[in-house]
């Protein structure tokens, strides 16, 4: 299969081209710096700018799939005016110039993949959203809606679209889980806040795994939540990585501080939401981390 991807060189993007490679597929990834980039036979790396959107037919009349993972961290800095206008506009910007790319094609791809987050539910300490669960209030699941729309006309011209929502991803380097594993490492680990909110999480390896089968399982459409089904709160995820690591496990960070701290941010690690992979495992696909005891020990296996 021939696949262009866009936001390939993030965490989610760069397992998930090494797993591809792996299973023959030939590769293009949209990136704006190219630099230290190796090409190879069934891997290139083409430099592109939204602004840059005609040069898109011609690739897209070549490949089988679309994949678009690109949009600016949402957990990176503070939500400043600013900061909102750069995760919401790099979000949608690229969907539908990628949109349009495509129904201007003379060959259109099979399948689109889009991501977005569980954010899109917004956050419940008691509720459990499935895959046709309504859009929540907050930032987070304004961004998720409007970055799924972007590429909402594709349902209508015979792609078969699929939208990745994916949890909190665990990857032992990058991501959340480094940030969440510090407090644990400095002996003062504990649940943040009340340690009530819902973490829904998913390991890196079954990320990919997941995008790689609604990639050519052909039944499969719409909104898909890629969490995994062991979902926990956050006391219960901090006391599996005390466990795990063999550390102390104290007294609760006070949600004022982190509020203080953090802003309008902090809903991300103050709030949560109980998301399980309904479809994915109605679909049959099987997680080979379906539990948090699994994902830690593996992750810190060494």
């Amino acid at each position: 299969m021939k696949i262009l991807i866009s936001g390939g060189t993030g965490l989610i993007g760069t397992s998930l081209i090494g797993n591809l490679l792996k299973s023959g597929n030939e590769i293009t990834v949209l990136t704006r710096n190219v630099s230290n980039r190796k090409n190879t036979d069934a891997l290139h790396f083409l430099k592109w700018e939204v602004e840059s959107a005609d040069s898109l037919n011609s690739i897209i009349n070549e490949v089988d799939a679309v994949i678009n993972l690109a949009g600016e961290s949402i957990g990176s800095g503070y939500w400043t005016n600013t900061k909102k206008e750069r995760i919401v506009n790099s979000r949608v910007e690229i969907g539908k110039v990628l949109t349009n790319a495509i129904i201007g094609s003379d060959h259109r791809p099979e399948v689109f993949i889009q991501a977005s987050g569980v954010g899109y539910y917004g956050t419940n300490t008691s509720a459990i959203f499935d895959e046709s669960s309504t859009n929540g209030m907050d930032f987070p699941a304004s961004v998720a809606k409007v970055w799924e729309a972007s590429s909402n006309e594709l349902d209508s011209v015979g792609v078969r679209r699929v939208i990745i929502r994916t949890g909190v991803v665990l990857d032992k380097n990058s991501g959340a889980l480094p940030l969440m594993v510090l407090p644990f490492r400095l002996l003062i680990g504990g649940p943040l806040g009340s340690g009530r909110q819902v973490i829904s999480w998913i390991h890196l390896e079954d990320e990919v795994r997941a995008i790689e089968y609604l990639l050519t399982h052909k039944n499969i459409s719409g909104p898909v939540n890629l969490t995994a089904p062991g979902v926990v709160t956050n006391k219960e995820f901090g006391k599996m990585i005390a466990k795990v690591l063999k550390k102390p496990f104290w007294f609760p960070t006070p949600s004022f501080g982190l509020k203080l701290l953090l802003g309008e941010k902090s809903t991300l690690v103050l709030d949560g939401q109980n998301t399980p992979p309904i479809k994915l495992i109605d679909a049959g696909f099987k997680f080979t981390y379906p539990d948090l005891e699994s994902a830690l020990r593996n992750i810190y296996k060494s």
